[in-house]
């Protein structure tokens, strides 16, 4: 079956940077498109990027623009987001997800019902 699974997750000051992984298992990796989302407690889940099947298109929310960047491997069948210049803002729970279309379209304006399969998530805080 369909498995995602978030790792590189973790505390950092603000300022500092991370790195996150998802390693998608289980079916045709090279035909979706991808994202990710995060989610702080008592909000909803946010769109924060996303990439076509071949990773050619890219998008991001108005808040990470400029200090993140998505990637993929899809010889590893791995999915990535680059996180520099961190900030207490982006303190959530990150979680990727997968989705039917080659293109997933702009994240801005994506709603994550359209989304079809998710990983757990990794916690990634960021302190003042």
């Amino acid at each position: 079956q369909v498995r995602l699974v978030e790792s590189g997750g973790g505390s950092v000051q603000a300022g500092g940077s991370l790195r996150l992984s998802c390693a998608a298992s289980g079916y045709s990796y090279t035909a979706h498109c991808m994202a990710w989302f995060r989610q702080a407690p008592g909000k909803g889940r946010e769109g924060v990027a996303s990439i076509n099947n071949s990773g050619g298109i890219t998008s991001y929310a108005d808040s990470v623009k400029g200090r993140f960047t998505i990637s993929r491997d899809n010889a590893k069948k791995t999915l990535y987001l680059q996180m520099n210049s961190l900030k207490p803002e982006d303190t959530a729970m990150y979680i990727c997800a997968t989705a039917l279309p080659n293109y997933c379209g702009e994240i801005r304006s994506a709603r994550a019902s359209s989304y079809q399969y998710w990983g757990q998530g990794t916690q990634v805080t960021v302190s003042s």
